[in-house]
Formats: structure tokens, sequence, C-alpha cells
């Protein structure tokens, strides 16, 4: 769902708490699931056992199919972390409990009605139960879901290009347009402007005119935008910053460009 926001590590551990009832195992699993993969909701909820469950353990890796990927287009192999192989064996379990059998086909995430797998919609009302139960507000839907292992990849990372593969994009400028910044680094901002709790101690420069060249180019490779046009932009703020100081050349992989001598030293040399 466009605009739904992804969850903090503190969120998702309260929601994982929220479910309860004899689907509760099967629901704890899709959500965990769902923040450990990455997988758009009908991609999860297409899955069988068979696909999750190999050799009698939970697999390492998780092969999207092309026929259950959006449009069919590309299928895409994601890896699994602990806490979504954690949920993938508790789910086998329930479904051993269940129903006495294993049957690969059978679907993973399945509904109360003849072994059929959970619809959009019911997922839909599972999820934004727990939501509600946890106390949390905000646009949360089962696409919180993706946006959340996305934005927790890539700021674990800050490899753009390395979420793109994972989310199974075409294009970076989508996962770019994606993914924006980190909505727990923008909670602890706001939270830092209270009027009780404001804080005078400078945090970040606030001006790009305080910044030296190198880590402007380098923050801005780190989010996938070209820096080349950074560069460009730079050109009469360097002029500014130099004017008064030795003027040193520095190549960098892109171009040749001069910063001033302070600024070679606050880089480290």
């Amino acid at each position: 769902m466009k605009g739904a926001r992804p969850l903090s590590n503190d969120e998702i551990l309260l929601v994982s708490e929220q479910f309860s009832g004899t689907y509760s195992v099967r629901n704890r699993s899709l959500f965990l699931l769902g923040v450990s993969v990455g997988g758009r909701i009908s991609e999860l909820l297409a899955l069988t056992i068979g696909d999750v469950w190999q050799n009698h353990q939970p697999v390492s890796d998780l092969l999207f199919e092309k026929g259950i990927v959006k449009g069919k287009e590309n299928a895409r192999m994601v890896p699994v972390n602990a806490d979504g192989r954690k949920a993938i064996s508790d789910l086998i379990e329930w479904h051993q409990a269940q129903y006495g059998t294993l049957d690969p086909e059978r679907p993973l995430f399945v509904s109360r009605k003849h072994q059929a797998a959970l619809s959009r919609s019911q997922a839909h009302r599972v999820l934004e139960a727990a939501f509600e139960k946890a106390g949390l507000n905000g646009k949360l839907a089962t696409h919180s879901l993706r946006k959340t292992f996305a934005q927790r990849c890539y700021d674990q990372s800050g490899d753009i290009f390395q979420v793109k593969e994972l989310l199974g994009h075409r294009s970076v400028e989508t996962t770019k347009a994606y993914i924006g910044i980190s909505y727990s680094k923008l909670q602890r901002t706001v939270s830092a402007i209270e009027v009780v709790n404001y804080n005078r101690t400078t945090v970040l420069l606030h001006s790009t005119n305080e910044i030296p060249t190198d880590s402007l180019i380098v923050e801005l490779q780190r989010r996938g935008f070209d820096a080349r046009s950074l560069i460009d932009q730079l050109q009469p703020r360097q002029k500014i910053m130099t004017s008064s100081a030795k003027v040193i050349p520095i190549r960098t992989a892109f171009r040749t460009h001069t910063v001033g001598a302070r600024d070679v030293g606050r880089a480290g040399g």
C-alpha cells in the first residue's frame, strides 16, 4: 500500500507479542517472515510448505519463483536470517500439530476453510488487529512488512543497489523512492526538538557550506545519487571556501576538483 510506513525494531517486537488464539502461530510467522525476507504480501501468501521446509529444516535461501512475483517478471532469491528461520520452524511445528502431516503442496499460510491459502484481505485484517493491539498509529498495512525489511537493510548496509536486488525492483530509481529516509531517524529528530528535552548542542552541520566536499560526495553516493552533478553544483562554493586558503588539488574517482587545506585536514589527509 502506497504510503505505508515501516516499523522500528521496538515496534516489531511489540507487534510480535499481540497474536493469540488457534492461528496465533500462523499469524505471528506471517508477520515475522515478512519483515525478515521482504516479500510482497501476495508473494508470501503464495508460498507452500515445500518452498520453505526442505531436508527437514527451514531453507537458508528463499526462492520467490517467477510465477508468484508481481507481474511475473523475474524470480529472486533472498537469504533467510535467524528470525525468518525461527518463524518457519514454528509454523511447520504448528502445521504438524494442526493437520498431522506436512504436505509440501499445502499453502504455508493456510486459511480456516478447505486448507486454501489465506487471502490478502484476511491477512490485512490479521495484521491490522495486531497493530491496533500494539497501540501503534500512522499508516500501517500489509505493505509495512516489506517496507520495514527494505528500510532496515538500507540502514544496515547503506547500499541501495543491494536493497534493489533483495526487493526485486527493476530500477534503482524505484528503490530510491521506496525507502526514503529512515523513519526511526525521523522519529528521533522530531523527539530531539521537544521543548522539554531540546538538545542545544549542535549535532549536525546545518549548511552544506560547512561540510567538506568529499564528505558530501560520499554521502550522496551512499544514497544512490549522481556525484557528478553534486560536484558541478559545488564549484561556486569551493571557490569561496578556498579563496583565503592554499588550494590543493585532489583527484577523486570521478574528476579532479580542489578543496582548501583545512578540508584536507578534516578528511584525514
